[in-house]
């Protein structure tokens, strides 16, 4: 009897438990809403291939409101989706995204469609120095209209989505000062009208694709990552005007095709670990203003063909391993303001290499072999050295220059956590169409100032403008002033192959030489003219080094109300648009570190714990 009583009160209580288990609201079968969301973000991290975007996945979302086409719902839902993968918005830009009106979003733009202008849609991304933490969605590959995506200086993070392929009317990609990861995104390769791509302060790493110097780009800025490759050969098939490779880790030799670049004005090497000696095809350059070479291991002697670069204004050779003697043609080219040859093993310099302190021209031979000038380096040094041949074949690498360190600490960097080995280089941040030059704050040998963050340009107004294989010609000019105070920067846009449109800024007086500064600006509307000057101290620093990330400015969108038509060298540039006037942003330090990437982890672990610890009980 007290057996069958106990086999009573066993059933009961499981009874009980499962009443208890089924009634709680946590283990309803029904999901709400927000579990609902949760669940098909973790869906969305799954998807295989980077990110890619499957035909069939639908983002379901309940909405009321309806739409004036079916590409702004689409944009809904890409919108709403990367809504849902920022993590932290301190400056609320995306607090406004709400509702089906996505053209009264903070930083997105809308212009009629270009296949079909009785449409809207969104045709460009501006939250440039939102100091935004969050990662790019696959949805965002359904933004098949966009044709400018500026999201600088903020804290996204992770890779970019491979369904960013599908959009193949960008023009202007520029994702600089954030925290990327992963090989160089092929999907740039992908875009028939791109021609401002801007990867630089980020970590991107591995090997560059051949292919991307066969694109029509006019300024590409890999500088301050992690690629390690050698120089394509295809350099000399390029149509950039501005190029740096500064501050990663290539190596081998500067490939002798580099004296095809015929629209090449700005070319930045600096602080990598390239060897060999320098190719005489370098002479070939016609249109060249800046030349930096600094922190590397090349050897040998300066090519006498480097006299014939009449247009050039800076040039930067020094802690490498050069020898023999500086030519008088090279010091005495006629718009050469500033000439570093410092930190070699050069025994030799004609008369006019050797200025005085009132001379408006700067040059440093300083730290080299030669006899008579004051800090030069130790005699026996000089002759353990000099006593060495050279091969210029050997393009394996090589160590720092006996005498100068390896490791350089930054005293311009305002970052809190350099990686570089070298002193921070100028960087250049390219011409493209705006109507304002943008800030960056290069340092001078004496005082620098931190980089400044500045509104940047709203995007396209019709899809993207026809090709334009460069921006008008050298203008000494400072950029008009902006909501924080820019520095001005030196920043010669290239040469071009038809009439420029206008600049908007008057000439400055040219007499004065400022320190090594080359930053061009980034996207505006008509290339903006160069400024050579040193910079005036500012108060919102972004991120490390000599060169900051290049945040565009306000100005009137670049692309067009036409189609792309095929390249050609004759292409004319696209036609003014009104102002879009955008709000200041203003830039922030980014001394925290990136968020998880997926925080609601966090919450799933304990309510499985919860669970667990409810069954037991």
């Amino acid at each position: 009897m007290a057996s069958l009583h106990r086999k009573q009160a066993h059933h009961a209580c499981f009874l009980i438990i499962l009443f208890l288990f089924f009634s709680l609201p946590s283990f309803s079968v029904s999901l709400s809403e927000a579990e609902a969301s949760y669940l098909t973000r973790r869906r969305l991290l799954t998807l295989k291939n980077h990110y890619e975007l499957p035909d069939d996945f639908q983002y379901e979302l309940d909405i009321a409101d309806t739409f004036p086409n079916e590409r702004l719902k689409k944009a809904y839902r890409a919108l709403q989706a990367w809504k849902l993968a920022v993590y932290s918005d301190p400056q609320n830009m995306t607090a406004n995204w709400v509702g089906a009106d996505v053209c009264s979003y903070t930083g997105v733009f809308c212009a009629p469609a270009l296949d079909d202008p009785k449409i809207e849609v969104v045709a460009g991304i501006d939250l440039n120095h939102g100091d935004i933490a969050g990662h790019l969605p696959p949805e965002l590959g359904l933004l098949t209209d966009l044709a400018l995506f500026h999201i600088n200086s903020n804290r996204f993070c992770g890779i970019i989505p491979s369904s960013f392929s599908n959009l193949v009317l960008m023009f202007e990609f520029d994702v600089s000062n954030n925290r990327f990861v992963g090989h160089f995104p092929l999907v740039v390769l992908e875009w028939p009208s791109a021609k401002y791509l801007d990867l630089r302060y980020n970590d991107f790493e591995g090997e560059i694709p051949s292919t991307l110097f066969t694109k029509e780009f006019d300024a590409i800025f890999l500088n301050n990552n992690r690629f390690n490759s050698l120089i394509p050969e295809t350099i000399g098939n390029s149509t950039v005007s501005v190029v740096s490779f500064a501050n990663n880790e290539f190596h081998g030799c500067i490939p002798s095709t580099i004296g095809q670049m015929s629209n090449l004005n700005q070319i930045l090497f600096l602080g990598n670990k390239l060897s060999g000696c320098f190719p005489p095809e370098i002479g070939n350059l016609v249109n060249l203003t800046v030349f930096d070479v600094s922190n590397n291991d090349f050897i040998g002697q300066l090519p006498e063909s480097l006299s014939s670069l009449q247009n050039l204004e800076i040039m930067d050779v020094s802690n490498n391993e050069l020898r023999g003697s500086v030519s008088g043609g090279l010091c005495k080219l006629p718009k050469l303001a500033n000439f570093t040859f410092s930190f070699n093993y050069f025994d030799g310099e004609d008369a006019a290499c050797a200025t005085s302190k009132g001379s408006e021209k700067l040059f440093d031979d300083s730290q080299n072999c030669l006899a008579n000038r004051p800090m030069q380096k130790d005699a026996n040094k000089c002759s353990t050295v000099l006593k060495k041949s050279v091969d210029c074949g050997n393009c394996g690498g090589g160590s720092s220059s006996p005498g100068v360190p390896s490791t350089f600490e930054d005293p311009y960097d305002q970052s809190p956590s350099p990686r570089y080995r070298s002193p921070p280089p100028p960087v250049v941040t390219p011409p493209s169409p705006s109507e304002t030059s943008v800030p960056s704050s290069p340092p001078s040998p004496i005082e620098s100032s931190p980089p400044i963050s500045t509104p940047s340009p709203p995007p396209p107004v019709n899809s993207p403008p026809p090709p334009v294989h460069s921006p008008p010609p050298p203008v000494h000019s400072p950029p008009p002033p902006v909501h924080s105070p820019p520095p001005p920067v030196h920043s010669p846009p290239p040469p071009v192959h038809s009439p420029p449109p206008p600049v908007y800024s008057p000439p400055p007086p040219i007499h004065s030489p400022p320190p090594p500064v080359y930053s061009p600006p980034p996207p505006v509307h008509s290339p903006p003219p160069p400024v050579y000057s040193p910079p005036p101290p500012v108060h919102s620093p972004p991120p490390p080094v000599y060169s900051p990330p290049p945040p565009p400015v306000q100005s009137p969108p670049p692309p067009t109300a036409s189609p792309p038509p095929p390249p050609s060298h004759d292409s004319s540039p696209p036609p003014s648009f009104e102002d879009v006037i955008l709000p200041p942003n203003i830039g922030f330090q980014y001394a925290s570190p990136p968020p998880p990437l997926f925080p609601a982890i966090s919450f799933m672990t304990t309510s499985c714990s919860i669970v667990i610890l409810f069954t037991l009980s």
